[in-house]
């Protein structure tokens, strides 16, 4: 019988989810939005990544701030913070923040490299009726 064993596991999963959701409080708490952004993005959290993104522009010189963030972090995750704002920008509560993020992104991806991400073409057809 696996079942025991299968509750352990499933008992010891949502323990370290816990972990992270503290640890993610704690980081925006610091002020560590680089970190924030990385382990929302890891969690597959297109909301708490979006309160992240407001966080950083809320701060003065956010749009700065918000920049230096999305610049340092890796392809895989610029992707997903695409793929996540995709949805933000088809909220008008939310299309701000989508657009900072994608200004950010054209700005400093070359044009070649954002043909590269995965799903660039369908984020593309989505956004193009909202911006």
């Amino acid at each position: 019988d696996v079942t025991e064993i299968e509750e352990k596991e499933a008992q010891a999963k949502q323990e370290e989810q816990i972990i992270k959701e503290q640890e993610l409080s704690n980081l925006l708490h610091e002020k560590r939005y680089l970190k924030a952004l990385g382990l929302a993005i890891s969690l597959d959290r297109p909301h708490t990544v979006l309160s992240v993104v407001k966080a950083i522009l809320k701060e003065p010189d956010g749009r700065k701030h918000l920049e230096e963030n999305i610049v340092r972090l890796r392809k895989d995750q610029k992707e997903a913070v695409l793929a996540f704002l995709v949805t933000w920008n088809t909220n008008s509560r939310n299309c701000h923040e989508a657009q900072a993020v994608m200004e950010t992104l054209l700005k400093h991806e070359a044009p070649d490299n954002l043909l590269q991400f995965s799903g660039i073409k369908s984020a593309v057809e989505s956004l193009l009726p909202y911006t």
